[in-house]
Parts: C-alpha cells; sequence; structure tokens
C-alpha cells in the first residue's frame, strides 16, 4: 500500500535523526580522550547540520527536479544543487568549529588535531561534497524504489478496478428497459410505418453493435459517439414524438477529437429518462461540444429538477466517473447540477 504523505515525512524526519546521528557518533567516537563538551557540541551541531543542509536540497530537488519526465535538464540541477548543499555544508562545519575553537573551553592535545582541518575551507566542502553526494543517492534511490513500487501497485489497481469497471459498463449501457421500450415501439410503428420501423429495428441494432464492441476501447473520435447519440435519440422519438426536443451544439474541430466510449450515450440516456420522461408536456436536451485552451467541454442540458434522479442508482453517471479517473486521474471532471429550470451534465477532459 502506498504510504501517504504524513507518513512518508514522518519517516523522511526519523531516518535523517538516525542517519546523521549515527555518521556523528562514529566520527567523534573514532578518535579517544575527548571532554563532554567536545563530544555533545560536535555531536549535536554535527546532526544539526547533516539535516538542515540535506533538508534544503530535500526541498529544492521536490520543487524543482520532475522526476517523471527526467533528462539531461534534471540531471543537471540536481549536479548543481548538491554542489551548493556541500558548500553550506561545509561552510557551516567551517563556522561552528571557529567559534567552537575560539570561544570553547580549553582543548587537549588530541582535541587540536581534532580542529587542523576546520580552517581550510577546501578541506570541508571536499568532505561536505562526499557526505552530500552520498547523502543524495540514497535519497535518489530510496525515492526511486518507492516510485516503482507504487506503479507497480497502481497497475494492479488498475487492472482490478478495469474489470470491475468494465462489468459495470455492461450494466449500464445495455439498458433492458430501452431494448424492451424500443422493441415494443417498433412493434406499434409497423402498423404505421413498415419502412421507418426497419429503419428503427438497424438503428437498435448499431447500438447494442456498438455498445458491446466498443467496451474494451478506451478512446473513439467523437464523431462515432454522436452518431451513436442521434440513433438513440431517434429511437426515444418514437415513444416521446413531439415531447421531445433534441438540439446539437458541435464545434465542427471537436469531432475528430478522443474521447470514452458510451459516455455522451449515458448523459443523454439519463436526460431522457430521469428527465424528459418525467414531464408531461416533455421537454428539451441540448448537447454542447466545444474546447477552450487544453480542455474538451461536453454539456448535457435537459428540462426538469435535478431531485427526479435521486430515486435510481444512477449506474451510468458513476460509471463515467469511475471510467475518467481510470483514464485521466485528476485532470478530468464531471459535475452534474441545476441551473434554473434544466439538469447540467458537464464533462472536462484533458487535451494532449
Amino acid at each position: 500500500m502506498e504510504l501517504s504523505s504524513r507518513k512518508r515525512n514522518i519517516a523522511f524526519w526519523t531516518l535523517q535523526l538516525l542517519g546523521w546521528g549515527f555518521i556523528n557518533a562514529i566520527s567523534i567516537l573514532v578518535p579517544h580522550n575527548l571532554s563532554w563538551e567536545l563530544t555533545v557540541f560536535s555531536v549535536v551541531v554535527g546532526i544539526f547540520i547533516g539535516v538542515f543542509s540535506t533538508s534544503i536540497l530535500r526541498w529544492y530537488l521536490k520543487k524543482n527536479v520532475h522526476f517523471d519526465s527526467f533528462g539531461g535538464k534534471e540531471v543537471l540541477k540536481i549536479i548543481v544543487s548538491i554542489l551548493l548543499a556541500a558548500l553550506l555544508f561545509g561552510l557551516l562545519n567551517f563556522l561552528s568549529g571557529y567559534l567552537y575553537f575560539k570561544f570553547g573551553p580549553e582543548l587537549t592535545e588530541t582535541e587540536l588535531k581534532m580542529f587542523e582541518g576546520y580552517d581550510k575551507i577546501l578541506i570541508q566542502v571536499l568532505n561536505s561534497l562526499f557526505l552530500v553526494g552520498a547523502w543524495t543517492i540514497t535519497y535518489l534511490v530510496i525515492k526511486l524504489l518507492l516510485k516503482l513500487n507504487q506503479n507497480r501497485i497502481e497497475r494492479l489497481e488498475l487492472n482490478t478496478t478495469l474489470k470491475q469497471a468494465q462489468l459495470n459498463t455492461l450494466k449500464g449501457q445495455i439498458n433492458p428497459h430501452f431494448m424492451f421500450n424500443s422493441l415494443n415501439n417498433i412493434r406499434g410503428l409497423m402498423l404505421e410505418d413498415v419502412d421507418r420501423s426497419r429503419e428503427m429495428l438497424t438503428k437498435l441494432s448499431e447500438i447494442l453493435r456498438y455498445s458491446l464492441t466498443k467496451n474494451n476501447v478506451n478512446d473513439i473520435p467523437v464523431r462515432e459517439e454522436v452518431e451513436v447519440v442521434d440513433n438513440y435519440i431517434d429511437l426515444s422519438k418514437i415513444q416521446f414524438e413531439d415531447r421531445l426536443e433534441f438540439v446539437k451544439q458541435i464545434e465542427e474541430n471537436t469531432l475528430d477529437l478522443r474521447i470514452p466510449p458510451m459516455i455522451i450515450q449515458l448523459l443523454i440516456e439519463n436526460a431522457a429518462k430521469h428527465g424528459i420522461s418525467n414531464l408531461k408536456h416533455g421537454g428539451r436536451i441540448v448537447l454542447s461540444i466545444f474546447r477552450t485552451d487544453e480542455q474538451l467541454h461536453i454539456e448535457v442540458r435537459n428540462t426538469g429538477k435535478l431531485q427526479m434522479t435521486q430515486d435510481s442508482t444512477q449506474l451510468g453517471l458513476k460509471n463515467i466517473e469511475q471510467r475518467l479517473k481510470l483514464l485521466y486521474a485528476d485532470q478530468a471532471s464531471f459535475t452534474l447540477k441545476e441551473i434554473s429550470d434544466e439538469v447540467v451534465a458537464e464533462i472536462k477532459i484533458p487535451m494532449e
């Protein structure tokens, strides 16, 4: 299971304190006969400098280095940030050593040998470069392992959820009530207009074929989806007759854009079933498709009230939300709201 942000931060700070504590404890315990003042000072200040410098480095890496699109530019950023962090690390070590040497207690001969390198900034920077470089490599390796594990978990969850989504989508697409109503309406139409009833049977078969064959496809052109919607409206008008008015407002430049199959069809079906069918005098369904910036907007408006759909399972709408989340994560959105005397369903899909 993927670690939460809070747990990752706790793990990071715990490892920071333990890691720098261990490094400084080892370095200070190698020389013997050190005063307790110098021992405590070296360990505490060493941990602070290590944690402070590398925490700033981590903040920079997280904010400016894009690990998902790793390239030469990101490598250069990492190298520069390591050099700057090492310089800061070395300067802080030099400053702390200088202050203790000048204002601290009198040093023993062993302690004086410890401070021989503190006045050489180059030595401090080189030593710091080694420590900060090792820390950065460790940090990047851990981050990579976590990313690989996260991707593996997401792939497993995606496969599992996709199978469930496909089953739910089939349930939502093949609406038995719509099929039975359409067949009954066509049967009645045969007594009046045989040619038109034959045409309606063809449209019904095309809708069923479309819902079955496109179930395993992630995207299709808008124009294909609109053709299915037209067939659905034609079949619905057998039942609603003049009670249903359908208006299309589709920009020409959106027809070849690709969208998940059945999402418009499910919106139109929801508008007809839970909106127009509940109105004595019928109403209007308006389908609008347009593009703004890098998003495709799909909007379906229908006459009616939103509360008319509250007693339904809303399986079709749930399928839309689930499919958008699977395909686009948080980059796509789906909203359903009531504006004046209309129910407005809107989908926004990112365009590459």
